[in-house]
């Protein structure tokens, strides 16, 4: 495998794993019908800058070329992802009493703080939301963890013990 393969390649959980939700798996497949749309577009303009004469001082050439490497590693990089991801739908998990990808999760600091997670694949991570990667020291720590349990995690503040206090997981879509 060369080092460009290997940067693309997605990161492995132990086990080999690479989980997604549907809906993120649907973000992915998006953008990439996106990218390839635009990389048409832009191949049109590389070809007429291109018929424009001199390439060695032609910036819409120049620019055109640059941009196409851009959409072309990313399109490899969403292509590997696609490939190699387990799409995991959470609501249709059946342990429900204990943690794993997809659920969502509230729990207790040492700081008596209240904090709710959702455990999501690498790509569908976003603090902001709430949503953590399942590679993040923290939901590593709660995995397969029940309510009321204790979990210790390491934190760049050091150790700390984290007290579950809720676990759900998005409702099973009902057959018509």
């Amino acid at each position: 495998m060369s080092d460009d393969e290997e940067e693309d390649a997605p990161p492995r959980l132990p086990g080999g794993k690479f989980y997604m939700t549907p809906e993120g798996a649907a973000r992915l497949r998006d953008e990439f019908a996106a990218r390839k749309a635009e990389r048409h577009r832009v191949v049109e303009i590389v070809a007429w800058a291109a018929g424009n004469g001199d390439r060695s001082e032609n910036a819409d050439y120049k620019e055109g070329k640059r941009r196409l490497r851009e959409i072309d590693r990313r399109l490899r990089f969403l292509t590997n992802r696609l490939a190699h991801a387990e799409i995991v739908d959470p609501a249709a998990q059946t342990q429900r009493d204990r943690v794993f990808f997809g659920a969502t999760v509230t729990y207790a600091t040492e700081r008596d703080e209240e904090i709710t997670v959702t455990i999501v694949g690498v790509d569908e991570a976003n603090m902001t939301a709430g949503k953590i990667s399942i590679g993040s020291p923290v939901a590593l720590a709660l995995l397969k963890a029940r309510k009321g349990d204790e979990v210790n995690v390491r934190t760049p503040r050091g150790p700390e013990v984290l007290e579950i206090l809720d676990i759900r997981y998005p409702a099973a879509a009902v057959p018509d």
